[in-house]
Parts: structure tokens; C-alpha cells; sequence
């Protein structure tokens, strides 16, 4: 994927992903929770979970936690409880990125910052609770299941344009996901994909902060 050219007095606003860019994660957690609650192997559950249209629903959030609770009870073949559900699907979330808050408050001096991330309303309440200071750089936090779209969908990042009421082409966009990088370069975005911090230090030095 080619790298975005970026120089100082390119940008307007910095729009982050979360996970992976601001905040570790990690689904394997997630896999080792239910299946200790289930008596099964992490590996089993992992090779039956699905990104479909259940899970995008929750993320836009069309259906309700006990409804998409029910729905991996069935696609998993697991009979544990909802409460056991959720402690699995927030341990997804190790920490924050190592470095990232200092980068991050470094260009808050420089230009506002925002967060864009496809997410669903129990990670919302667990990760505004569990890492409020890191999160705190940002002076709006788009996520999709209060917005309604997800990326890479053009609505989804013409919604998060407009409301930053920056032009596309002045907003630098930092994602881990090639597709999403796609979706946002499509629009007229700004996009670096991220796969270390190291991707996000080099762009900010590109842009002169």
C-alpha cells in the first residue's frame, strides 16, 4: 500500500482509529475467557467466530448486547451466560499502545484531534471507563455504534467529515486496517495504515510536529 505524502501545513484535523492504533487488542483474550467459562478449547471458538451481519448490527447499533449475545451462543455452540459473555468480549482490550499518549499529546498542541472507530456500545461503556486519559486527547469520539455507520463505508467517513467541518484532503487519517485505509483514501482522505507506532511517529515527524 502507498504511503500518503505528507508534509507540514497538509492537515486541518488527525483522525485515529482506536484499536490497534490508540488502544491494544487482542481477540485471542477474548477466546481464552469464553472457552474457560466453556469447557473448550480457545482455538475451537475462534475457528467458528464470524464477522457477519449480526456483528455489524451491533456495531451500528441495531440490535441490543442480548441479542448478539444469543447469536454467538448458537454460532459457537456455548451455553454460557451473558454476563460471561461480556467479561470475554471486554477482555479484548490490554492497554493502551505503548508511547501513543505522548504522541498523541504532542499534536493535540498542534491541530485538533478526533477518533473514528467501528465499536459497540458494552467496549464504548468498558474502554471510556478503563482508559479515560488517553482517550481524553480527543476532542470527539465518532463510534459507530452512536453514529450508526462503520467503516469503510463513504457515508460513515462523509458523517465523520462533515461534523469535523474539515475538508477530506485536510484530514490525516490513522487506521490498522488496509480495508478501512481503502475506504478513507476513496473518500478523499489522508491515510497512513498503521501496523506499529512507528507508522504513526513517522507521519506526525512528516507533518512537522
Amino acid at each position: 500500500m502507498t504511503s500518503p505524502a505528507l508534509s507540514p501545513g497538509v492537515a486541518d484535523a488527525l483522525l485515529f482509529d482506536i484499536g490497534n492504533v490508540v488502544l491494544d487488542i487482542d481477540f485471542n483474550r477474548v477466546m481464552r475467557v469464553w472457552a474457560a467459562h466453556a469447557g473448550r478449547e480457545p482455538a475451537e471458538l475462534a475457528g467458528r467466530f464470524v464477522v457477519n451481519d449480526i456483528y455489524r448490527h451491533h456495531e451500528t447499533g441495531k440490535i441490543e448486547d442480548a441479542a448478539f449475545f444469543e447469536n454467538l451462543r448458537q454460532s459457537l455452540g456455548i451455553a454460557i451466560s451473558d454476563a460471561q459473555f461480556l467479561e470475554g468480549w471486554n477482555a479484548l482490550f490490554s492497554g493502551e499502545i505503548k508511547g501513543i499518549s505522548t504522541l498523541l499529546a504532542r499534536a493535540g498542541k498542534r491541530m485538533p484531534l478526533y477518533a473514528f472507530s467501528n465499536t459497540n456500545r458494552p467496549h464504548v461503556a468498558h474502554f471510556s471507563a478503563a482508559y479515560p486519559e488517553v482517550l481524553g486527547h480527543f476532542t470527539e469520539l465518532y463510534l459507530s455504534s452512536s453514529i450508526g455507520m462503520r467503516k469503510p463505508d463513504a457515508a460513515a467517513f462523509r458523517h465523520v467529515a462533515n461534523a469535523i467541518g474539515a475538508p477530506a484532503s485536510r484530514i490525516v487519517f490513522f487506521d490498522d486496517s488496509a480495508e478501512n485505509i481503502a475506504g478513507a483514501r476513496a473518500y478523499g482522505l489522508t491515510a497512513v495504515h498503521v501496523r506499529s507506532i512507528d507508522d504513526v511517529t513517522a507521519a506526525l515527524a512528516a507533518l512537522g510536529i
